[in-house]
């Protein structure tokens, strides 16, 4: 079985699709065959990745034989549906069981990190994943920012106290998965970092504010659960089990946090009511 690639139009696009035709063991949509039904397809990042070469990041014409469902269409494509974060038919959300009908538009996207599409249909309870992050050698308080509202973030000098370069930002960001945040115009246009963001000069926390907002972060935050010195999560902790504390703050607090990472001890304290409330007034 096969799909049908390039069947809109004729000549070129017609005979060149070759992308699991009838003789090459692909997937074919029931009936397809460069059917009488018509539809389009764009897929969105990496998932074009399971496209051939030819047909990524642009408008990929299809033609079937309906009924054909969401699901059928993805499984014909190889595109694993655990892949996919969001479906929009003809610019609706929509479901793996909704039908393709005869010119419809089809958008795929893959996890989101840019923006939120919680009042819209996912494919799943919860995202794939979470943003995560990668501070340029310049943006280290942003960074500590970042941890203290509970996102995985990375400074660039966590591995070795110095700059690693762009290149090294470039690959770790594309090999964890993380967004790249930098002032470094040269760096956002390199290519292969399809992740990234341009960070204004701002003091730390007008920039934090501008992340949130761009991002939507406000209900992916989870405050104070990552160390801000290491990016570890914390966990809770028995008081007769830690380092000696100073006797007031044993005195006063029943309740504390110790990283497994670097074993920094956190607490509630004076410190902790203030960055509270700035963390409320960030997330508000």
């Amino acid at each position: 079985m096969s799909i049908e690639l390039g069947i809109t139009g004729s000549g070129a696009d017609a005979t060149e699709a070759g992308y699991g035709s009838a003789d090459g063991g692909g997937a074919r949509l029931p009936g397809a065959s460069a059917g009488p039904a018509h539809a389009t397809l764009r897929c969105y990042a990496e998932l074009n990745a399971h496209l051939p070469e030819r047909w990524r990041h642009r408008d990929v014409p299809l033609g079937f034989t309906p009924p054909v469902t969401v699901a059928q269409l993805l499984a014909a494509l190889g595109i694993p549906p655990a892949d996919v974060e969001l479906i929009l038919v003809d610019g609706a959300s929509a479901g793996l069981d909704a039908p393709v009908a005869d010119g419809a538009r089809l958008s795929l996207y893959p996890v989101f990190e840019r923006f939120d599409v919680a009042p819209l249909l996912r494919l799943r309870d919860t995202p794939l994943r979470t943003p995560r992050f990668l501070c340029d050698t310049h943006l280290g308080k942003l960074g500590r920012r970042l941890r203290l509202l509970g996102f995985d973030t990375l400074l660039a000098q966590d591995a070795s106290g110095e700059d690693p370069g762009d290149d090294a930002l470039v690959r770790l960001a594309s090999e964890q998965h993380r967004i790249l945040l930098t002032r470094d115009r040269a760096l956002l246009a390199r290519p292969s970092l399809t992740h990234a963001l341009a960070v204004p000069q701002a003091p730390v926390d007008a920039q934090l504010r501008d992340l949130i907002e761009r991002l939507h972060l406000q209900r992916a935050a989870e405050p104070f659960t990552r160390c801000t010195c290491c990016n570890t999560l914390v966990e809770p902790a028995d008081p007769a089990e830690l380092p000696a504390l100073p006797p007031g703050v044993l005195a006063r607090q029943d309740r504390f946090w110790r990283c497994p990472g670097c074993g920094r001890v956190y607490w509630e304290g004076s410190h902790h009511r203030r960055l509270r409330g700035l963390v409320d007034d960030l997330l508000q």
